[in-house]
């Protein structure tokens, strides 16, 4: 049987009305509980309700679909994100438009543009140039909010993972094992998780009184750069302990260039990355790294969305979700 407004606010024992105010955005507007929204949400993802769009279309002028614009589809992490933001995003009856920048600020304006011209009701941007050409997307009526990346003293919402205190996580778990040759590689150098990791492996080398030993190589979030840019440091005389891989891929070019110097993981050098992935639990050894809320991210960034959608003069919201440790068999105790 297709599910429809009717079966499900049968079976939650609430008014249909309310059933199809909350799916559509409209639960803060007409004051519905928090609690019973998302009953209904939890309700409609559980029986994967599709509403029908086409019928929508023709009943308003609206377009009923969203802009989604990543730096990077052939990363896990935006990948899964793009996957998170559809199935939200279809609960409340609407299409995704997904564009891949390949961290060029060229193809972000032309991304930007496309999506304006095919009248998107919302963007939400993962962005990988400049600020500019968002803000006044927004300031023309089409709400944009930001999701991981994000620009310091925005006035654009944003939901993002507290990066730096990432960085401090991995560098001190590597620390307290007694390390202190330690490299960060880190990803695109302008974006701000970047900036921000980058930052918390510094401040916390420099409270352990390793500030001469500071060392950041690398410029993609790509397994490329984690393989050209370990294989250049285990090349030199002076091979670190330790590797702090600010991603899953710069990680996994990393590990094929330790693994090609005939070296082994955690008994000729330490690792931990940023960002999870349940293959790194498949790795011999499992990697250690500090995971991102990536679906609540997702999430929480498409709610804003919708939120702004249908209460325009809403202010920004600036999120930033709490990142966690998790231990692996890839760093050494060498105290």
């Amino acid at each position: 049987m297709k599910e429809t407004l009717s079966t499900i606010a049968s079976r939650l024992g609430v008014s249909v009305s309310t059933v199809s105010r909350v799916l559509s955005g409209d639960a803060r507007r007409h004051r519905i509980p928090q609690a019973t929204a998302e009953r209904i949400m939890e309700e409609a993802r559980r029986c994967h309700y599709t509403p029908s769009h086409s019928a929508k279309t023709l009943r308003t002028s609206k377009s009923y679909a969203i802009g989604v614009v990543i730096p990077s589809l052939s990363n896990p992490f935006f990948a899964d994100m793009a996957s998170v933001i559809i199935s939200e995003a279809s609960l409340h009856g609407y299409t995704t438009i997904i564009i891949d920048t390949m961290e060029a600020e060229s193809n972000q304006k032309l991304a930007l543009e496309s999506m304006s011209a095919r009248q998107v009701e919302g963007i939400i941007a993962a962005p990988c140039g400049g600020e500019e050409d968002l803000l006044a997307l927004d300031a023309s009526g089409i709400p944009v909010v930001l999701v991981d990346r994000y620009f310091e003293d925005t006035t654009l919402p944003y939901v993002t993972t507290n990066n730096y205190k990432g960085g401090v996580l991995a560098t001190r778990a590597l620390i307290d094992a007694g390390h202190k040759d330690i490299v960060c590689l880190q990803g695109v150098t302008s974006s701000m998780p970047n900036k921000m990791r980058v930052r918390g492996y510094t401040d916390a080398m420099k409270e352990a009184g390793l500030e001469d030993r500071i060392k950041v190589v690398g410029r993609e979030f790509s397994i490329q750069n984690g393989y050209l840019e370990t294989r250049m440091l285990l090349k030199g005389q002076d091979r670190p302990g330790a590797i702090f891989a600010l991603s899953n891929t710069i990680g996994l070019g990393a590990m094929k260039a330790i693994r090609e110097m005939n070296l082994r993981i955690p008994e000729d050098i330490s690792m931990i990355s940023f960002d999870n992935n349940i293959y790194l639990d498949y790795m011999i050894p499992p990697i250690a790294r500090v995971s991102q809320m990536l679906e609540d991210m997702a999430r929480l960034a498409t709610k804003v969305l919708f939120e702004r959608i249908s209460n325009p003069g809403l202010p920004s919201s600036h999120v930033m979700l709490t990142p966690t440790l998790i231990p692996g068999g890839s760093i050494k105790n060498v105290r």
